[in-house]
């Protein structure tokens, strides 16, 4: 019999929120993060909004010595995976963790402390560069520094599939445990890629929204037919991922089902998805099969959704391919409409949400939906929750170079 795993924590800090339970009120009210850029001087960028975490400060969270130490990216896991731990009530045996995993998924590392080192090199020279530079950023270094904060001995590593990273983080973990070489796993994605350079590269690669500098709020723009671009966010995610034998052992309070996760390549463009939508549709039928569920048996999608032309349309494709008709009935929503676009950090924020729209029996809004797109004529919960009975839930996230990731989250029974 095939080892099911259960979720018993999570934990995120995101533009809306600095834990769960602030970023899942704000993303019902609708409420969005996105503000002007303040972490660097955006004048002259052609997209000048983001979604920041504001006001962090990582010294509430660890030693003010192992902050100075650390990426942000590695500081918002911290955050997220004390947040999960801590929800879990499990505690890691230091005299043996050998049955942990942690997996942490990012697209781009520590990005922020390379651009700060390297203007260190080039304003006083390369004598008065951190010793720190390299390990902190490492893209690794997150789930590196978690595990010896802990003491987590098991598999350990940092999985990379640009904005696919932070789902497939969490799907590898699970199958970690699922074949019996861990019990527990903290699994995620962090991102915290606010740069000048990474904004300059994104835009040049048309793929930053460029036209509501003016409109924060209302600049990611998921399915609607105004979309010109996605919003960049910063922040982090993470499930605590159990053997449903070991979390029932304990007495654990499990949250749902991790049911069914598949990934697939599109093996066809650099930025751009198969234009049928053909890899994304695989993926979904793929994890749904693993769940044993048909796709009927789905009450809600957290979609991809970053808000531009190409991605929205195509998505909405492959939905119907793998739907069908049932398409049109589905509750489909975007919570980037309100967090940015998180990067490798994004599918596992989603992740969370849609744990804890199974929870709650909510579908967050797609905010900012105003104008209907003739190629997006699903049902994407347009700027207002809605209440529902949820009983099995999907999460997608898409990635450049053709990544395609989905998780089935379902409501658990012994």
């Amino acid at each position: 019999m095939t080892r099911r795993v259960v979720v018993t924590g999570i934990g995120m800090i995101t533009p809306v929120g600095h834990n769960a339970c602030d970023s899942w009120e704000a993303l019902v009210a609708g409420r969005s993060g996105v503000t002007r850029v303040s972490l660097f001087d955006p004048e002259g960028h052609e997209s000048q909004v983001a979604g920041e975490v504001k006001d962090f400060d990582p010294a509430k969270y660890m030693d003010r010595k192992e902050a100075r130490r650390a990426d942000r990216t590695t500081q918002f896991t911290f955050v997220a995976a004390n947040e999960a731990l801590a929800q879990s009530g499990y505690v890691i045996d230091p005299a043996d963790g050998t049955r942990v995993a942690i997996i942490i998924g990012t697209a781009i590392g520590g990005i922020t402390t390379l651009v700060q080192e390297y203007d260190t090199m080039r304003d006083r020279g390369p004598g008065r560069v951190s010793p720190f530079l390299v390990p902190m950023m490492l893209p690794d270094m997150s789930s590196g520094q978690l595990s010896i904060k802990l003491g987590a001995k098991g598999v350990n590593y940092c999985l990379v599939s640009a904005c696919a990273s932070g789902a497939d983080s969490i799907g590898e973990a699970a199958n970690i445990i699922r074949r019996g070489d861990a019990d527990v796993a903290i699994a995620g994605g962090t991102e915290a890629a606010i740069t000048p350079i990474a904004f300059a590269g994104f835009s040049a690669a048309k793929a930053l929204t460029a036209s509501r500098n003016d409109d924060p709020a209302r600049a990611s723009r998921p399915f609607d037919a105004t979309r010109d671009g996605f919003v960049m966010g910063e922040g982090a995610g993470t499930l605590l991922l159990e053997g449903e034998d070991h979390a029932r052992a304990r007495g654990a309070t499990i949250l749902a089902e991790l049911a069914g996760y598949a990934a697939t390549s599109d093996a066809f463009h650099i930025t751009q998805p198969d234009e049928q939508g053909e890899g994304a549709a695989r993926a979904m039928k793929l994890a749904l099969a693993q769940a044993g569920l048909q796709p009927d048996d789905i009450d809600y999608v957290n979609a991809h959704g970053t808000s531009t032309q190409m991605n929205d349309r195509l998505e909405t494709l492959a939905l119907k391919r793998v739907f069908g008709d049932y398409a049109y009935e589905l509750p489909i929503s975007s919570t980037k409409s309100m967090t940015g676009h998180l990067l490798g950090a994004a599918g596992a924020v989603e992740a969370v949400v849609s744990v804890m729209a199974l929870r709650h029996g909510i579908i967050p809004p797609t905010a900012n939906y105003e104008q209907p797109d003739p190629g997006c004529d699903l049902d994407y919960v347009p700027n207002v929750a809605r209440a529902a009975t949820l009983e099995a839930v999907m999460s997608n996230s898409l990635g450049f170079g053709g990544h395609n990731a989905s998780l089935v989250f379902r409501r658990y029974e012994p």
